[in-house]
């Protein structure tokens, strides 16, 4: 019973070639409370491999949290699947703006122990207890009103490339640190604000929702869908965009572009640009903002050092990587010292003392 992925990324995308199919990117999640997740996880595994699904999906005891790429032809059987599951039945599905067949090459459905890492240790929290949902045109209306403070949930690297006009974006490098910074720097504002949130697909803002409603926000609401279910709906409805510039996704694409304004710069020499690159230093790999001129020049990587590295045959690379693994850098996301134009780091008192709250 094959019960974990056996192709490589280019061995899949070989097969994706060869199959001629467009397939679809969607996410979804669900908070519910899962008994056996690695039971859960080896059923969705085995029916899903089936379907020819591929992505990232973690499972815990607090629910599931999925990212994946199937056949459109294959969406019915996947829908019908997710249906007879109780907690998962006629759950909403975030479809990509932009679709990639190639946005996803390998099936990972992975026990965590928590499907968003939250640092928190609080039995008295319940993650169910969210604040109110509102749809694009209601976070359009609310987030126009002078008692709102609208908080980008997301980390530094994603707001860096875009996020909501008059947006809080915290500098940050995970979810947790968020947690703390904005309640402190609100803790005054617990019953005369709105404390409206927003994320990629939702995930992230309906965890930090039910846990500021814990710390004893009155106010507290979240987009539902995230940026992604935004965007699908301001074009149906043909409703005001008000995101600035691209939705960072975590898949092979990197981007959404939502609005066609470039609000980032090259991180390595500060010309308009958003598009993210893996430095191709295989001992380094740290993702950082490129421009095109810079990616050719540096032959796609983040340094002299790494460009001087990439450029020696693989098995010398190999040898200076024997034993050392991946440079601390990758942790840095844009934030490593050696690039000249990375993100200014602005605190977040900073700017909601300008919001004059």
């Amino acid at each position: 019973m094959q019960l974990y992925n056996t192709l490589s990324a280019k061995e899949r995308a070989e097969l994706i070639e060869k199959a001629g199919k467009d397939r679809l990117t969607l996410s979804f999640y669900q908070y519910a409370k899962i008994e056996n997740p690695q039971e859960f996880r080896d059923h969705l595994f085995l029916t899903w491999n089936a379907l020819d699904v591929l992505g990232r999906i973690y499972v815990a005891q607090e629910g599931i949290n999925g990212q994946l790429s199937l056949p459109a032809d294959r969406f019915n059987d996947f829908k019908t699947h997710l249906d007879t599951i109780d907690f998962l039945k006629g759950i909403r599905l975030n479809i990509a703006v932009e679709q990639d067949n190639m946005s996803f090459l390998k099936l990972k459905v992975k026990v965590r122990n928590k499907i968003v890492a939250d640092g928190l240790n609080d039995d008295t929290f319940d993650v169910t207890n969210k604040g109110i949902h509102v749809d694009a045109e209601q976070f359009n209306n609310l987030i126009e009103d002078e008692k709102t403070v609208l908080v980008d949930m997301r980390n530094h690297y994603e707001s860096e490339i875009g996020h909501f006009k008059n947006a809080v974006t915290p500098d940050v490098d995970t979810f947790r640190e968020s947690l703390d910074i904005i309640e402190d720097d609100l803790k005054s504002h617990k019953e005369d604000k709105n404390l409206v949130m927003y994320c990629t697909g939702g995930i992230r803002c309906e965890k930090a929702s039910a846990y500021f409603k814990h710390k004893g926000f009155k106010n507290v609401y979240q987009l539902e869908g995230g940026i992604i279910e935004y965007t699908r709906q301001i074009k149906e409805h043909n409703l005001e965009n008000k995101f600035l510039g691209k939705n960072f996704v975590f898949d092979e694409r990197r981007a959404e572009k939502i609005s066609d304004d470039v609000i980032a710069k090259c991180h390595q020499c500060g010309a308009p640009a958003d598009i993210h690159t893996n430095c191709a230093n295989d001992a380094c790999h740290l993702l950082f903002i490129q421009c095109d001129t810079c990616k050719e020049e540096m032959n796609n990587c983040c340094s002299d050092n790494c460009k001087e590295i990439h450029a020696l045959p693989y098995e010398e690379q190999k040898a200076l990587r024997k034993g050392q693994g991946n440079s601390n850098d990758i942790f840095k996301k844009g934030r490593a010292d050696h690039l000249p134009y990375k993100k200014d780091l602005r605190n977040i008192f900073e700017v909601l003392k300008k919001k004059e709250i």
